[in-house]
């Protein structure tokens, strides 16, 4: 990180949301709002799935470690940001600034590849209905978090450390709410060739093999269900995918948006509402595209509320 003739860049300004000083207290409250909403919608489906004993299933397991991992994901953002839209300093130390990049690369990648878990559940649940409980056993699902998890975190950990080793010069200001990887290469003095190569290679394959093996999981449930005749079973598995294909749609589209359709001129106005949709808006929606979409996640909310009655 130090050079010759250069400056030691030991924080870093993040310039924030281009919000008129005027509306800062309502942006305040609606950000604040969304976070509780967040924290409060995606603690409620791990407790849910914790106490309910109907929902001890892979499915449920899955879905519990994407609420973990959407709760984490907004908090490594939205409670820095609101210090910031309080405060007067909105910087960020050097070590902070790296911390705040790796997590959020772990619990992006993290959710990229839950989805991918959670269709090859839903897969082997229609495709292989006779064979779904000795194909997806208890030690099978943990197998697949936690490699999940492991390979997130290794992943997020050479992108940290390469990163660690550019050096900075004296522009500090992040035209973003957070540390973004893309903004800050852009404030690096050394090369950061080698960087933005992997990046774009591991990234693209990280991104690119979930989302094309969950069109190939997808077509070969519609496959499988243009074969069947009972229009009471087709619902019940539309219904039952419906709330994963919305979060899939949800997070994919908003990386598509990000990165593959053109910026035009207002790359940092959009570049800045996409980063809201995928730190603050996506981790809040999950809960509810889950709860008033599924059954069963209304069911273990009634049976959980009507035991604490009967205990009182």
């Amino acid at each position: 990180m130090i050079t010759s003739n250069q400056t030691v860049v030991s924080k870093f300004f993040l310039l924030g949301l281009p919000i008129p000083p005027e509306h800062q207290h309502l942006f305040y409250a609606l950000f604040l709002a969304m976070y509780l909403t967040t924290v409060l919608g995606n603690l409620l489906i791990i407790i849910l799935i914790l106490l309910d004993s109907h929902l001890h299933t892979p499915m449920y397991f899955f879905l519990s470690n994407l609420s973990f991992s959407d709760l984490c994901y907004s908090s490594v953002t939205m409670p820095k940001l609101l210090q910031n839209m309080q405060g007067q300093d909105p910087s960020i130390t050097y070590a902070g600034c790296l911390a705040q990049m790796y997590f959020l690369m772990v619990f992006a990648d993290m959710e990229n590849f839950l989805l991918l878990v959670m269709a090859y559940d839903r897969y082997v649940a229609i495709c292989f209905p006779l064979h779904y409980t000795s194909i997806m056993s208890t030690k099978l699902c943990v197998y697949l978090v936690v490699l999940s998890w492991v390979f997130t975190m290794l992943y997020s950990m050479l992108h940290t450390v390469l990163f660690a080793r550019l050096s900075f010069c004296g522009d500090n200001m992040i035209p973003q709410f957070f540390c973004d990887i893309s903004a800050l290469f852009k404030l690096a003095c050394s090369d950061t060739y080698i960087n933005e190569l992997l990046i774009i290679i591991l990234g693209g394959l990280i991104i690119g093999i979930p989302f094309s093996l969950i069109i190939v999981s997808y077509v070969q449930i519609v496959c499988s269900i243009l074969k069947i005749s009972s229009a009471r079973v087709i619902h019940k598995v539309f219904s039952t995918c419906g709330s994963h294909l919305s979060v899939v749609s949800l997070f994919y589209g908003t990386i598509i948006g990000l990165y593959i359709c053109p910026s035009g001129n207002n790359s940092t106005v959009k570049e800045t509402a996409m980063a809201m949709m995928y730190t603050v808006v996506t981790p809040m929606l999950n809960p509810f595209i889950y709860s008033l979409r599924n059954r069963d996640m209304k069911d273990a909310l009634r049976r959980v509320l009507c035991e604490k009655k009967t205990s009182l």
